[in-house]
């Protein structure tokens, strides 16, 4: 099992070029399923994550090829099993994500019920009960979302809310599935996260005809077949919001390419008011931090607020500010496995239910750590490059499955950064 052993502290300073999207390109991956025929995606990351997907998509009777330039085709015009089984799904919680397809194209689906990161409850009631709104028939069975549409889906009008919001997967899945449902469909309080965005583009590259994109009220009106498709996914916000924190949490200065401050404007508002700044040049921005950091508070919200899968990069950063801080989280109100790591290292936080109070200090220092799942693990890579001594992070392979070779994209721009096998 791999890890990190991070020499602290450093200063970036350099170009990082923004990967295509994780949470784009999983969805869109599936929405492939639809269309008999080989899609193309272009500007897909090559992680973990993708690569379990192209498994499960195996699995069911795709083929999968990725070439020279990072293209990744799926060829669906066979689809010869409708049961995603519980070894391929249980690795990552996208996986839920044929749901919606399968039962569209096949009339029929098992699904094990997902896994992924290790931040709290994130039920499928929602997912389910959308699709039964679109006539499918679904129980429960041995650990299995069995589904079945055996006369097609028929168009509804559909409300997505639930305790946290909007759900992103959930809308994916239902939007999807509605593509193909006769007459129309109206999903109200739609997640409107960038990546929904794009796969709802997509589909209409496919034939699809969806309108309300970007907006809480998503109109599908539903066609006979979809046909496959060449799309570009867009760039992976996070990534985009962590490298941002990187060059802040380092007193550096990183230009990001392929970085969209309109899908950002949570991100960069806060990180301004802190004391960094976010300029924008080329289709990009340049992010520098000359002085302190200063306090602040923020609640993670659905899109377009503070995004929930920043919340442990930013708690980094604010842990070297000068004064308290609070973050509140209301997506995943579990999802502070990072904060004892952080304090193994010197930061001073205070978990008090779905908050986390922090008393900023002068400086980090390095300690070994573990990775509890994919954005505590950037968080602490984050520490690793602030903190003075070898920090070394044990876990790493839940990086893996979000950043395309991090290690080897900071230390270009000045990070000392090793990673052993064992």
């Amino acid at each position: 099992m791999d890890v990190f052993h991070i020499e602290g502290p450093v200063q970036l300073n350099g170009s990082v070029r923004i990967n295509g999207s994780k949470n784009a390109s999983l969805p869109t991956m599936a929405a492939a399923i639809l269309a008999a025929g080989k899609s193309t995606l272009k500007s897909v990351p090559n992680l973990s994550d993708i690569s379990v997907f192209g498994e499960l998509l195996s699995s069911l009777g795709c083929t999968i090829e990725r070439n020279d330039s990072g293209d990744l085709s799926i060829d669906s015009s066979v689809i010869e099993n409708t049961v995603g089984e519980y070894e391929i799904v249980s690795r990552m919680r996208a996986g839920i994500c044929i749901l919606g397809p399968l039962l569209a194209r096949c009339g029929k689906v098992s699904v094990s019920m997902p896994g992924g990161c290790a931040i709290g409850d994130r039920p499928v009631d929602i997912h389910i009960r959308g699709l039964r709104q679109l006539g499918a028939k679904i129980h429960l069975e041995n650990g299995y979302i069995v589904a079945e549409a055996p006369h097609g889906l028929k168009g509804d009008d559909i409300f997505l809310g639930g305790p946290f919001g909007s759900t992103v997967l959930g809308t994916a899945n239902v939007l999807m599935a509605a593509t193909l449902a006769k007459g129309k469909t109206t999903i109200e309080s739609a997640a409107c996260e960038p990546e929904i965005s794009d796969l709802a583009n997509c589909l209409n590259k496919m034939g699809a005809k969806i309108s309300g994109i970007g907006s809480p009220r998503l109109i599908i009106e539903g066609v006979k077949q979809l046909h496959p498709v060449e799309f570009e996914v867009g760039p992976d916000r996070i990534e985009a919001g962590t490298f941002m924190a990187a060059a802040a949490v380092t007193s550096g200065e990183l230009k990001l390419e392929n970085c969209r401050l309109e899908e950002m404007m949570a991100v960069v508002d806060k990180l301004r008011s802190i004391g960094v700044t976010v300029e924008a040049a080329n289709g990009g921005c340049v992010v520098t931090r000359n002085g302190l950091v200063k306090p602040s508070d923020f609640t993670t919200q659905p899109y377009p607020g503070f995004p929930t899968d920043l919340q442990a990069q930013f708690m980094v950063l604010l842990s070297l500010a000068k004064g308290n801080s609070v973050v509140t989280e209301k997506i995943f109100p579990d999802r502070f496995m990072h904060v004892a790591e952080l304090n193994r290292m010197a930061a001073n936080l205070r978990k008090e239910g779905p908050v986390v109070i922090i008393a900023g200090v002068k400086k980090l220092i390095a300690a070994p750590v573990m990775a509890s799942d994919l954005r505590a693990s950037a968080a602490l890579v984050l520490a690793g490059l602030a903190a003075k001594g070898t920090t070394v992070i044990q876990r790493v392979y839940h990086i893996d499955r979000g950043y395309e070779k991090i290690e080897k994209r900071l230390n270009a721009v000045g990070a000392k950064i090793i990673r052993k096998s064992g």
